[in-house]
């Protein structure tokens, strides 16, 4: 199963938060295929690049590049070569469905499903689901 990890997720991971640190860990045993792309990659490093964030993260700095470095080891690089616009109400957002959809990806794993279950477009192999459900998808 080819999946679309949101940065909310690995931001959780880092955080040591349950289903968010157990969807990481899934991806690093290969039980999916998470997917990257050149902006998603971009959004990751911003988001390791706030300290604040990490205020109470179990990892250090360099242990957060490191677990970066292991899970960009097991994604499956995609180009995207089509825009999908416009698609979502926030405009940030629309570079995870150009994601998923240029790399075949079933879901999309993300805490904002709000704004991502809100597409203008509808791609019916896609699916937006949070942490939890996509782990209950991997009993399956």
């Amino acid at each position: 199963m080819k999946v679309v990890i949101d940065t909310n997720i690995f931001l959780g991971a880092c955080l040591g938060k349950g289903a968010a640190n157990l969807a990481i860990a899934a991806c690093l045993r290969g039980q999916c295929v998470p997917l990257m792309g050149a902006a998603l990659l971009a959004e990751f490093e911003d988001v390791l690049g706030r300290e604040a964030l990490f205020e109470r993260s179990r990892l250090e700095p360099e242990e957060r590049q490191t677990l970066l470095d292991i899970f960009l080891s097991k994604c499956e690089w995609v180009r995207v070569y089509y825009t999908w616009r416009p698609n979502l109400p926030d405009e940030a957002d629309n570079h995870l469905v150009e994601l998923a959809i240029a790399g075949g990806a079933e879901l999309i794993v993300t805490r904002n499903l709000r704004d991502l279950q809100r597409m203008e477009l509808r791609f019916p192999q896609l699916r937006v689901v949070s942490p939890d459900d996509f782990l209950k998808e991997l009993e399956k």
